[in-house]
């Protein structure tokens, strides 16, 4: 793969992670909790939010097998017992998350749009040094992998947000009950990626942001 491509969706990926964690923390502060927001985690400073392995490693590695670019950063902590109305704002905590990324990857999309009158197009990788054509392939993957991002995180599986947004749903007995599945969380991600399962969540995923793009 061209290192060009690579640098690109590092940057992006990088990007994605940034605005989804600070959403987290941001949001959090806004419902009563200033936990995250004095860590200094509501920041759209990339240093703050990055883990070695799911900020770093994991997207490399699914960079160079060329599959969808996902990833995670350190997890934004907050204190249920600061919030004005903790199961209500744990929802919304969630939720931010995914929503920002949905947002970036729309923002990416109207701009390309807005930019195809003048030339932008998604051309070949030699394009890339052209700078409407090198701009377009940057939206592309800035739409790709934010919405990429949060369709995964939309998963109601323990830790990703789609839990907490499922057990902020959830009455008081069956949101418990739910919680029993955290411990087997990375297990069932696991069971879903081998099985492939993964990539029939993201290929509908694909198809749709290539065809905005065309």
């Amino acid at each position: 793969m061209d290192i060009r491509l690579i640098l690109v969706q590092a940057f992006v990926i990088l990007f994605a992670i940034t605005i989804h964690e600070a959403a987290h923390a941001w949001t959090a502060n806004k419902m009563g909790d200033p936990t995250a927001a004095a860590l200094g985690r509501a920041s759209l400073n990339p240093l703050v939010h990055i883990d070695p392995i799911g900020t770093v490693l994991f997207p490399l590695l699914l960079i160079l097998f060329k599959m969808p670019v996902f990833g995670w950063a350190k997890p934004v902590p907050y204190n249920p017992y600061n919030l004005r109305r903790p199961r209500k704002g744990g929802l919304w905590i969630s939720f931010a998350g995914p929503i920002s990324n949905i947002l970036a990857a729309g923002a990416a999309v109207v701009l390309f749009r807005l930019l195809k009158p003048f030339g932008a197009r998604i051309a070949e990788v030699s394009a890339l040094s052209r700078p409407l054509e090198g701009l377009s392939v940057i939206l592309l993957f800035t739409a790709l992998i934010n919405l990429s991002l949060a369709v995964f995180n939309l998963i109601p599986i323990p830790p990703l947000d789609g839990s907490g947004i499922l057990a902020g749903l959830l009455s008081g007995r069956a949101a418990a009950g739910y919680e029993k599945l955290r411990p087997y969380g990375f297990f069932l991600l696991l069971f879903l990626m081998y099985s492939g399962a993964l990539t029939r969540v993201f290929t509908p995923v694909q198809r749709l942001v290539l065809r905005l793009f065309n």
